[in-house]
């Protein structure tokens, strides 16, 4: 449209009023006023039942309805829960393990605090610092500050595992997992509920595997996120594919491997996915596993990344049957995401299926 006059007079709605700044400029005062237009009535009505079916199914009105959960200003973007949101949440984590151990997961555990060192290896601390909450201690007797940083996710350190001890071809594929807990640095205007937050906890996992396992690996992978999603109550859901962005670690020639292996193992599993330009992680591309929910919203969860960076960075090895030396290519993972932010007890405020189904969380 060129002008609102182009609208019909009864397809307007005023939404709020608020404050603001010019460009940030806190002496240049403004009024915001916002409001939405749609072509028709008919359509304005719609989307006003829909903000109502939103509202209703407010993960921040339910977590009050239900006592499971509360923020306050004193820790932004961290989550106090309540015994009642605690007990969804745990019995959430025992599920994952018990389909975690069926799948041939090894559940491991790593530092919340990490010297500077190894995220300069591996890439974080040039590519990711601006998120990371960086620790100085500054000890009785030293003369320099020791800078430590909070692990703002855990693939570094299943390195570390990794590389304890001499590996063969015949240990591959390891599939190692940890309910990781990770602290991210959100400006507080982008915080929202548990929807957005600073601190949560992943399901996360990484796949140390042969080039020629990258394939089955992915094909196994998408089959387990499916039967959790499943349980979950999401039948269906949408797959993006997204590649190299343009703040990334690695050649251009290790990228086209990565985004060649990823995208032919995704199609041989009999998915065709949406294509996501520059949405890859610093390291590797990704799949993005988005479910919707019973309002129609998508909501990405799960992911699952090929990265031949950090196992070259990281000196991460195995022998192979020529019994020469071989990166191993490591595979991320995660299905639920995390189980604070949207991802999971946000979402399944939203699942398009009965709650009934939840009887699964508690099977053998």
């Amino acid at each position: 449209m060129q002008h609102t006059g182009q609208l019909p007079a009864d397809a307007f709605k005023l939404m709020g009023v608020s404050g603001s700044h010019w460009f940030g400029d806190t002496s240049k005062n403004l009024q915001r006023i916002t409001g939405v237009g749609f072509r028709n009535r008919d359509e304005l009505k719609a989307h006003m039942v829909f903000l109502e079916e939103a509202a209703a199914r407010d993960h921040r009105k339910l977590g009050r309805e239900m006592d499971l959960f509360h923020m306050q200003e004193e820790a932004p973007g961290q989550i106090f829960w309540h015994p009642n949101g605690w007990t969804i949440y745990t019995a959430l984590q025992d599920y994952i393990r018990r389909k975690q151990r069926a799948g041939g997961y090894v559940e491991v555990n790593t530092p919340q605090v990490v010297d500077r060192k190894l995220w300069i290896e591996s890439g974080h601390w040039e590519k990711y610092q601006d998120h990371m909450f960086i620790v100085e201690v500054d000890e009785e007797h030293a003369r320099e500050k020791a800078v430590n940083a909070l692990k703002p996710m855990n693939c570094p350190c299943h390195v570390q595992i990794f590389n304890q001890g001499l590996k063969s071809y015949r240990d591959l594929p390891l599939r190692m997992a940890e309910f990781g807990a990770c602290n991210r640095y959100e400006p507080s205007g982008a915080l929202h509920g548990i929807m957005r937050v600073r601190g949560f906890t992943q399901d996360d996992g990484h796949i140390f595997c042969r080039e020629d396992q990258i394939e089955s690996e992915t094909a196994l992978y998408i089959d387990f996120l499916s039967d959790i999603y499943h349980d979950l109550g999401f039948a269906d859901f949408k797959v993006k594919f997204s590649d190299r962005p343009e703040k990334r670690a690695g050649s251009d020639e290790i990228w086209d491997k990565a985004e060649a292996a990823l995208l032919s193992a995704t199609k041989a599993a009999g998915i065709d996915p949406e294509l996501n330009p520059g949405e890859g992680a610093f390291y590797g591309p990704k799949l993005e596993f988005v479910l919707t929910d019973a309002i129609g919203r998508d909501w990405q969860c799960g992911t699952h990344q090929v990265d031949f960076v950090l196992p070259e960075r990281l000196d991460a090895n195995y022998t192979a049957e020529d019994g020469a030396k071989h990166r191993p290519v490591m595979l991320h993972r995660a299905t639920l995401g995390s189980f604070e932010p949207r991802r999971q007890v946000a979402i399944l405020a939203c699942a398009p299926t009965s709650c009934g189904r939840s009887n699964h969380l508690g099977r053998g």
